[in-house]
């Protein structure tokens, strides 16, 4: 007697990346409790700068006191604040958002419509650009949360570009023609692009060269393009990041309604918890009526508080980004090199949180079925969760997303030993039989082959 949403299986968290999360669940990882359980490598979280934000709270006690100038503003922050928003967070967001890009775009109040973190930004334009049927190409990989985000509630489908390896995974314009065409081939009618910049799952800024590109392609076929650019502020090597609305302005599309930029300050601050998001468009029309959708989903008042004092701190902001930029580097550097000496490789990254690593040599065959064995004895026996690249729509097996924002240095050092050990037990033992874990394996792929996918992994490894 339900709904046939409710009784359908397009929500898409029968995926191999959520599915690696509800292992993790069962048996995480913790340093003195836990040391044998399941470190985390699938979530894509900043807890690197936690440290600045709480000194700054800790030195402006009356912003969490819900005080102005001595005075309370909780009668005023209790009543009923309309979807708009405050003002005041709403200035403050648009100078974080110019600083992040340099000044070079500058960002008008009025065309923002804040949403309760991305996922809501990015299902509210789906519903407000794309009717249920039509299709939006977005490059591959791509991020998996997608195919529930984009997808579930509005009846969107997607159309992957496919991108590849060899060329270090850049749009093309034969990709984008061969994914416009493949898409009509299926009768689908393209709205528009979507990208990340920078990449998720890849790590990698969008280059200039590849926005104009984009912005050409989208407006000769007269189609959206939606940049979501919410890991913007983690860019910590060159090439330093370009803003779709920065190539559009040089292009003097800067008034283009069909461009549409999502941001949030989940990643950039580490505050997934806070559901803080925005669209930033210039059609008039479509802002309307997201603003009026935006009632579903708002940001407390008292979130807006706190973060309207945080940001328009100049002198905090600027130390923020520059220390939190740091410490990525840094994290970034002692993955790619704690999996260098285990003989792994990595696509070349210059933000996120996360690194696109090569595991293609540790495959049993170049299959998608291979790469599933080896992603679950990584969750299973290593004790790794970390995000097959199939997941990713990734067109190439062996692929993986690895986190390393999401916890400590000495964690980091434990999944760094993990992985040498089973690269070396791999290379002494590869060839041997292990009954337990073959059988527990094969179960796992003939469940995952027919879309029953769970994995199941024994409390001690």
């Amino acid at each position: 007697m339900l709904s046939s949403k409710v009784n359908s299986e397009s929500h898409g968290q029968d995926s191999s990346y959520f599915l690696g999360w509800q292992e993790y669940e069962k048996n995480p990882f913790h340093e003195t409790l836990n040391p044998s359980g399941i470190v985390q490598m699938g979530l894509a979280e900043n807890q690197l700068s936690f440290d600045l934000i709480e000194s700054w709270l800790e030195e402006h006690p009356g912003v969490l006191g819900l005080k102005k100038n001595e005075e309370s503003v909780f009668r005023q922050l209790a009543l009923f604040q309309d979807y708009h928003g405050l003002p005041a967070f709403k200035d403050a967001m648009a100078k974080f958002m110019g600083k992040i890009r340099g000044n070079k775009v500058k960002f008008d109040t009025n065309k923002m419509v804040l949403t309760a973190g991305s996922t809501s930004a990015n299902e509210t334009l789906m519903f407000c650009l794309a009717n249920p049927g039509d299709a939006f190409l977005i490059p591959a990989p791509y991020y998996p949360g997608f195919d529930r985000d984009l997808k579930w509630r509005t009846g969107v489908e997607i159309a992957p570009i496919h991108c590849v390896s060899s060329n270090g995974y850049k749009i093309t314009k034969e990709a984008l023609e061969n994914a416009y065409d493949r898409a009509h081939e299926l009768n689908l009618n393209v709205k528009g692009v979507l990208i990340t910049n920078p990449s998720n799952p890849l790590g990698t800024s969008t280059t200039r060269d590849e926005l104009d590109l984009l912005l050409t392609f989208t407006s000769a076929k007269k189609i959206h393009m939606v940049s979501d650019e919410i890991y913007s502020g983690t860019v910590f090597d060159s090439p330093e990041f370009t803003s779709v609305l920065e190539v559009a302005k040089d292009k003097n599309m800067d008034l283009d309604e069909k461009i549409h930029v999502v941001y949030s300050l989940s990643k950039d601050l580490g505050l997934p918890g806070f559901r803080v998001g925005l669209i930033y468009s210039n059609n008039e029309k479509m802002v309307s009526a997201a603003t009026k959708m935006s009632s579903f989903g708002l940001i407390s008042s008292q979130t807006q508080h706190l973060l309207a004092n945080l940001l328009s701190d100049e002198r905090f902001t600027t130390k923020y980004l520059e220390e939190n930029k740091k410490r990525l580097r840094e994290r970034r550097d002692s993955l790619v090199s704690g999996l260098k000496k285990a003989g792994i490789g990595c696509l070349k990254s210059n933000g996120g949180l996360f690194c696109w690593v090569d595991l293609r040599h540790l495959l049993r065959s170049d299959t998608f079925e291979a790469e599933h064995s080896l992603w679950t004895k990584i969750v299973c026996e290593v004790g790794l969760n970390i995000s097959p690249g199939s997941s990713c729509h990734c067109d190439e097996p062996g692929w993986f997303r690895v986190c390393f924002a999401n916890m400590s240095d000495q964690t980091l050092e434990v999944a760094m030993g993990r992985v040498h050990g089973f690269v070396m037990n791999n290379s002494n033992h590869g060839k041997q039989k292990r009954t337990m874990w073959d059988s527990r394996r094969r179960s796992l792929i003939n469940k995952w082959v027919s879309k029953l996918s769970s994995v199941h992994c024994e409390s001690e490894r």
